[in-house]
């Protein structure tokens, strides 16, 4: 509920973030990120915060998690109609389902199959709406379009600020 006693501006305070990262963490390395995305959000909690996540395993999904544990809501964008069911393993249907189930929006690019131009189609989707991009990224160049590199090139193209979160110790495989 907005606070009626709060000046306009601190009203309407709302962070948006995407985010981009590796969905391979090997490892302890999922819980040395999750740390550090928990504390990487901790100057926007004041406010209300919005995290946006396409909800990819690894970065995107440890994202989700801290942003709603930090009191922040979250909007999924999905690559395409088939997502869950061709790329979300069965072992991993129920954490992100709870993800799903606890997103304020769900959209769905207009793509039937996952495969990269759906990926691109989402990344864009996920920029244009967020005003700052965290990237789970050990900064080497991207293997193909619609990879977190190239979502870091893009952004930073388009002027949006990234911040890299690669803690030491961190591996992917």
């Amino acid at each position: 509920l907005p606070c009626f006693h709060c000046p306009a501006d601190e009203r309407d305070a709302v962070t948006r973030i995407g985010i981009t990262g590796h969905s391979n963490l090997t490892g302890n390395s999922a819980q040395v990120v999750r740390g550090a995305l928990a504390d990487a959000l901790a100057p926007y909690s004041d406010g209300e915060l919005v995290g946006i996540s396409c909800l990819a395993r690894g970065a995107d999904q440890l994202f989700a998690s801290a942003v709603l544990e930090a009191g922040g809501r979250v909007e999924v964008v999905l690559p395409s109609a088939d997502y869950r069911e061709n790329k979300v393993k069965p072992h991993e249907r129920d954490s992100f389902d709870e993800l799903l189930i606890r997103a304020d929006s769900v959209r769905y690019m207009p793509h039937r199959s996952a495969g990269r131009a759906a990926y691109e189609a989402a990344n864009r989707t996920l920029m244009s709406q967020a005003d700052r991009l965290f990237a789970v990224w050990d900064g080497q160049p991207a293997d193909g379009h619609g990879g977190t590199g190239d979502a870091v090139e893009t952004a930073r193209q388009r002027g949006l600020p990234v911040e890299v979160i690669w803690p030491d110790g961190v591996r992917r495989g």
